[in-house]
């Protein structure tokens, strides 16, 4: 038996869930007010202000309080949600957050946020995909929604990356920064068309050795001697992670919009995911997506893992770039090797 019938024998023994349609109904930020400041890094490791805006694009990063913890930051994305749609948090059924820095190993940091937010009907559950985290989380919400099976789905990424940064280490301290954001999926009729559209999304594990954070799991637990080795900090192969991206990210989003007949010109909004403004102006170029239509925030907020994605989002509501009905180019490369895409139309 072909797995294609399995999956049509599954669909018709199902009378009770009918597949629909997901869309982003809001979005919502938690960023510390903290800065961390280019002139500040200058004090800690060999570097300048000129050095790290010419190869990274950033400016500034937000960083947390002592005691300030992931679940805070992503409470305070998901009370802006509640607060702006007006939806009661027992309402909420399901709660994914995408975190590479959840508050302790066990229990994920769903769990406290759902406590937090006072939604005592919803489960919940973390989802570890570094910089992808945001969009299989958004994905992976998309598909209990479509199905029938959930009415409201809180999806939120966020990071608070000054926990895993070496800073006597130039190649990470420079990158990262702390926030993240929240966004609502519901289920939308039939005939909208502000809908999440279709999504690629793909890994790549040949590459996990060059963006990674060694110690700490089942391979290299705590012990005096990983930390005297900083295995507790994320370490990167600099020039692997770039060049993979800068390849990646622009061929994902091809690949996703020539099967749905869409060239640059037809994207309205082109949100990437913040690593490097190099590679988000190459994916640009290459996709013939204008400045003026891709958005970047990496300058204010760093690489926030992911918290990229909703942060970006805010920001182009922010500045009038996104509006209702906009065809949305979302797309993420990151650790694992991971690579995602997504295209949607903007409901709000």
């Amino acid at each position: 038996m072909s797995v294609l019938t399995i999956e049509q024998e599954s669909m018709t023994a199902s009378t009770t869930r009918k597949l629909g349609k997901a869309k982003i109904t809001c979005v919502g930020t938690g960023v510390p007010p903290g800065l961390l400041t280019n002139a500040d890094l200058e004090k800690l490791v060999s570097t300048t202000d000129d050095w790290i805006l010419e190869r990274t694009g950033i400016r500034q990063r937000h960083i947390v309080e002592k005691g300030v913890a992931t679940s805070d930051l992503a409470t305070e994305a998901a009370q802006k949600v509640l607060a702006k749609t007006g939806v009661d948090p027992k309402d909420i059924d399901l709660i994914i957050v995408a975190t590479i820095t959840p508050d302790m190993q066990l229990p994920a940091t769903a769990c406290l946020v759902q406590n937090n937010i006072g939604a005592t009907k919803a489960w919940g559950f973390d989802l570890s995909a570094a910089c992808s985290g945001f969009l299989y989380g958004l994905q992976t919400a998309v598909q209990f929604v479509s199905t029938g099976a959930h009415k409201n789905v809180i999806v939120i990424g966020v990071d608070v990356m000054s926990s895993i940064i070496d800073y006597t280490d130039r190649k990470t301290c420079v990158i990262f920064g702390d926030g993240g954001g929240a966004a609502l999926v519901q289920r939308a009729e039939d005939d909208e068309e502000n809908t999440i559209i279709d999504f690629l999304h793909e890994v790549d594990g040949s590459g996990g050795n060059a963006l990674c954070l060694p110690g700490g799991g089942s391979r290299n637990g705590t012990s005096h001697e990983t930390i005297d080795q900083r295995l507790h900090y994320v370490h990167q192969d600099g020039q692997a992670v770039f060049k993979f991206a800068t390849r990646k990210m622009a061929d994902v989003c091809s690949r996703l919009m020539e099967r749905n007949g869409l060239t640059g010109n037809d994207i309205d909004v082109f949100i990437p995911h913040q690593a490097n403004k190099r590679i988000i102006d190459s994916a640009a170029d290459r996709l013939g997506m204008p400045r003026e239509r891709t958005i970047i925030n990496i300058d204010e907020f760093g690489n926030t893992t992911a918290g990229t994605l909703p942060l970006a989002m805010q920001s182009a509501m922010d500045r009038g770039m996104l509006k209702k009905g906009d065809l949305v180019l979302l797309a993420t490369v990151g650790a694992g090797f991971s690579v995602g895409a997504c295209l949607l139309r903007w409901a709000y």
